[in-house]
């Protein structure tokens, strides 16, 4: 297995400098575009007088646009660096949220998601890890776990900021302030603070990047199974991001306690986080893998089962989403080694993006028409499947490296 260039060929801050600095811009760039709707979706609907559906679906075509960006921003940050392309998502973002808060018709508001679409392609956790990948090589793994512990307060510090912001200036008043933080915080951040990296290129002068098919064999079925979980892994993490609070009504909750059951998602998601942090290390990520699928897999069949489980599984899921994000940043260091990790994080951000722009929407049809239960079983059925080619990734782990806790 290749080991790529070593961390040398980049400088800058010293690493816990730039994790900090990036946790920062992830938290506000995952609150001013992800997280965003959540809290202005029906405002926003209130407002333009388009309907609610048409308002989220904005979101989904930013996903779609980022997700097809995505082998574009891994292959750019494995040839240059992460610093541009964190740059350029700032200024995307700040341009977008600008073109969000202008919309006052269709072809505005749309435009304005496929912009903010491509920043979120350049900002968001993929880009993140690539970066770091790029810049700390094979010691990257600390700094990739280290990350996903900021980016987990995103929702927590945004959504309240966010309802703040609203109730004081209203939904433009807010869009336009997110741009004013992307523009004048975020973007002399990652200008200043992330690692400059020194262009790979060949002996032909050519930026060099890394082709799948220059994997070996094993590393090529190894690719399959895990853009068959970042695949899947998306869909469900969308459908259960959006629909939630529907589930736990139907499972017997009214508004106010599936809210309240729902905040238990994000304290859940930093704690296993910081289990991983304290004792993943020790171990190759396949275990954190295994944990993350199977706890996703328990968290569906609590919620099948109803009360008195429903807490326990959103507990369940939050912990085995955190720890999902952990292993999607570092399995594919594991598996391929520092040597085109960029490029290949965005080609796996295909996938999982992709996946998260359409599931939502497939996954509302199928409530209206069958309910609850049936997206419910779709989910385990998902899952499980999840948990069975994570058990083949196992044969793609030497067993000497995999280890045993």
């Amino acid at each position: 297995m290749s080991t790529g260039p070593p961390p040398c060929t980049t400088s800058g801050p010293v690493r816990h400098v730039v994790v900090a600095a990036l946790g920062v811009t992830q938290i506000l760039a995952w609150g001013s575009s992800y997280y965003l709707l959540a809290v202005l979706g029906k405002p926003i609907a209130a407002d333009t007088g388009l309907s609610l559906s048409i308002v989220v679906g904005g979101l989904s075509l930013g996903l779609l646009a980022g997700g097809l960006a995505s082998p574009l921003i891994g292959r750019t940050i494995e040839a240059r660096g992460g610093r541009p392309i964190l740059a350029t998502s700032s200024v995307l973002l700040g341009f977008g949220l600008a073109l969000l808060g202008s919309s006052h018709h269709l072809a505005m508001y749309l435009t304005a998601w496929l912009v903010l679409g491509i920043g979120m392609g350049c900002g968001l956790y993929d880009a993140a890890f690539a970066t770091l990948g790029r810049a700390f090589g094979g010691q990257a793994r600390n700094a990739i776990v280290s990350l996903t512990l900021w980016g987990g307060f995103a929702s927590t510090v945004c959504w309240p900021l966010t309802a703040w912001l609203l109730d004081a200036y209203g939904w433009r008043g807010v869009c336009f302030a997110y741009a004013i933080v992307q523009l004048g915080f975020s973007l002399p951040v990652h200008l200043t603070l992330m690692p400059r990296a020194q262009p790979r290129s060949n002996s032909g002068g050519k930026l060099e990047t890394r082709s799948v098919h220059l994997l070996t064999p094993n590393q090529r079925h190894a690719f399959t199974l895990f853009a068959v979980l970042v695949t899947m892994g998306g869909a469900i993490a969308s459908i259960m991001s959006v629909h939630l609070l529907t589930f736990l009504q139907t499972r017997g909750l009214d508004l106010a306690a599936a809210v309240a059951l729902g905040a238990l998602f994000g304290p859940a998601q930093v704690a296993a986080r910081i289990v991983e942090m304290t004792f993943g290390n020790r171990y190759h990520p396949i275990w954190t893998l295994t944990a993350a699928k199977g706890l996703i897999f328990l968290a569906v069949i609590l919620l099948l089962s109803g009360v008195p489980f429903i807490g326990l599984a959103v507990i369940t899921y939050g912990a085995g989403n955190g720890v999902w994000s952990i292993a999607r940043g570092t399995m594919p260091l594991a598996l391929f080694g520092p040597s085109g990790y960029a490029t290949l994080i965005g080609r796996f951000a295909l996938f999982g993006l992709l996946a998260q722009a359409v599931s939502p929407s497939l996954a509302a049809v199928v409530l209206d028409r069958f309910g609850t239960a049936t997206v419910l079983s779709v989910l385990a059925v998902m899952a499980l499947v999840n948990a069975g080619v994570t058990a083949m990734l196992w044969a793609s782990v030497p067993r000497a490296k995999a280890g045993s806790p």
